[in-house]
């Protein structure tokens, strides 16, 4: 009796540790894919403060730039496909070319003295560089959210609390466009 009572413990005490285990593997998958989901909320938060600043910064400009429409037209219909965009890696190749039209757009800038001198013009300026390095720094939390997910995915145990979560795919990184690393042309 005494020995039964013994392995009965011993069972228990088994079972709840491999319990104990299940469930921390399982939780750490869903805490992960949470931090992924948190990460690319802040993103979020941040382009749709730069989609916010752009029908100001186009209006201003446009007082000024009148010829220069195509890269107003083009931001204002980036600026509503952002909307439209559904999954993440949609969301992603917008901001992308949203912030390539705002690089383009701030470079015909250059050529308009009465802009550049412009108090909305440099507060809308400066407000949108402030959210580009926001845009960057959540851009970075999200990957390093991605990288820790995905890596915990390709573990053993991993890739099988993953599957038990029904967390399947692996998370998108943010990725610098093919144009983006170009080293510029400088002439004088």
């Amino acid at each position: 009796m005494k020995n039964l009572g013994a392995t009965l413990g011993a069972i228990l005490l088994i079972g709840l540790a491999a319990f104990g285990w299940y469930r921390s593997g399982f939780d750490s998958a869903i805490q992960k894919d949470e931090a992924v989901k948190s990460s690319w909320a802040q993103v979020e938060n941040q382009l749709q403060r730069r989609n916010d600043l752009i029908p100001n910064l186009v209006s201003t400009v446009k007082g000024f730039a009148a010829q220069e429409k195509s890269i107003l037209t083009e931001i204002t219909k980036l600026r509503s496909q952002w909307g439209e965009a559904k999954t993440i890696p949609d969301k992603i190749e917008n901001a992308e070319a949203v912030s390539s039209a705002i690089s383009r757009l701030l470079l015909v800038a250059e050529n308009y003295p009465q802009l550049k001198s412009d108090q909305n013009f440099l507060a809308l300026q400066s407000q949108l560089e402030g959210t580009e390095n926001r845009i960057a720094v959540e851009r970075m939390r999200y990957n390093e959210a991605v990288r820790d997910f995905n890596a915990y995915r390709r573990t053993f145990f991993g890739r099988y609390f993953a599957v038990q979560a029904n967390i399947n795919e692996a998370a998108v990184y943010f990725q610098a466009e093919e144009k983006a690393k170009q080293v510029p042309q400088v002439s004088f």
